[in-house]
């Protein structure tokens, strides 16, 4: 079985193993249908003396037939019947494959670096599709259009949904696409530079420069297992570029309370939003002397709040007094907050 398979990658790898040349001369003798040598220099960029070793090497995988004639013709072969063999031949292989396959765990390692473009894109849809309280994005108007289904899933599911669409020239009219239909609230940024990226409940992220999606071989994309290093990414796309972004949509009332938050500038921001409305807190995080695990329940009766994102807490009124809540690695509150969760008449449960 491991020689059969083995025998059918190599066939289907020499069948599609075609050069620029070939693929030219293809599709210039499969749009007219029949071609000669010169006609097929005329249309393509093919040097003269290459022409008629590249449309031997096609000849040779039965893509077209060679008419010996004067001039020499090249006709083209129905692709239903060129490709029929490779059809059955690459569906059999596929399912090969599929039986071999083994499907890697996410969780062994912290950081990985990848390069592939479509690995990049499939690790973002695992970040937007895993989601379950909470989601940054910073995507293209290409990545908006092509996520938009599941951006829109997570919105109806009651996710919170920052996004970031740049560069703001081409990103869609919010006449003509409703922002809201994806996310909580959205903002465009200026320029190429702003990487593509996506938090998943401040742990899972994908963080991608543009030039990587478009297949440059010398960039990277890079994948952040571990909430602790997810962060790293939240605390740039919230501190760096959502604060250098204009809002084109904004509708955080909208969602129904209690609410699940990983960072607590999102917690904050949705709190100051009902000014001098009542809110209650739940937080699970650690005494930043200590270390100790806790769990912080009472009423919000401040938040403190810099519009640079670099500052942002709450203290909560507890049994035993006062208790401020800072955010991943904080330092000057009492409680590093990793989980919190704000409700409206008590502190939920989390």
């Amino acid at each position: 079985m491991a020689d059969d398979l083995r025998a059918t990658l190599d066939h289907v790898g020499d069948r599609f193993n075609l050069g620029e040349y070939e693929i030219d001369a293809y599709l210039a003798v499969l749009e007219h249908g029949e071609l000669t040598a010169s006609e097929i220099a005329d249309r393509t960029e093919i040097p003269q003396p290459r022409v008629y070793d590249t449309v031997r090497s096609l000849a040779d995988r039965g893509l077209v037939e060679l008419r010996e004639s004067r001039p020499m013709k090249i006709v083209a072969v129905d692709p239903d019947d060129a490709f029929d063999e490779l059809r059955s031949s690459f569906t059999e292989m596929v399912d090969e494959l599929e039986a071999r396959y083994t499907a890697p765990t996410r969780e062994t390692e912290a950081v990985s670096l990848v390069k592939s473009r479509s690995t990049i894109l499939r690790y973002l849809e695992e970040v937007i599709t895993g989601a379950e309280y909470e989601l940054a994005v910073s995507l293209t108007p290409d990545l908006l259009r092509r996520f938009r289904e599941e951006l829109k899933r997570k919105v109806e599911n009651g996710v919170s949904v920052e996004l970031l669409v740049t560069p703001a020239s081409r990103a869609p009219d919010p006449e003509e696409f409703d922002y809201l239909d994806v996310a909580t609230i959205a903002r465009a940024r200026r320029g190429i530079t702003t990487p593509v990226l996506a938090v998943g409940d401040g742990e899972y992220s994908v963080y991608a420069t543009q030039d990587a999606l478009r297949d440059d071989r010398e960039r990277y994309g890079v994948i952040f297992n571990r909430s602790a290093l997810g962060f790293l990414v939240s605390g740039f796309f919230g501190t760096v570029l959502w604060t250098t972004a204009e809002t084109i949509a904004s509708n955080g009332k909208a969602r129904p309370f209690p609410r699940r938050y990983a960072s607590i500038r999102r917690a904050v921001k949705d709190v100051r939003e009902f000014d001098g409305e009542r809110f209650y807190a739940t937080v699970e995080g650690r005494d930043i002397e200590t270390g100790q695990a806790v769990t912080v329940r009472g009423r919000v009766v401040d938040v403190a709040f810099e519009d640079t994102e670099e500052v942002a807490s709450l203290v909560v009124e507890t049994d035993d007094g006062p208790v401020e809540i800072g955010g991943r690695v904080a330092a000057l509150e009492d409680v590093e907050g990793q989980v919190i969760v704000i409700g409206r008449d008590e502190p939920p449960e989390i």
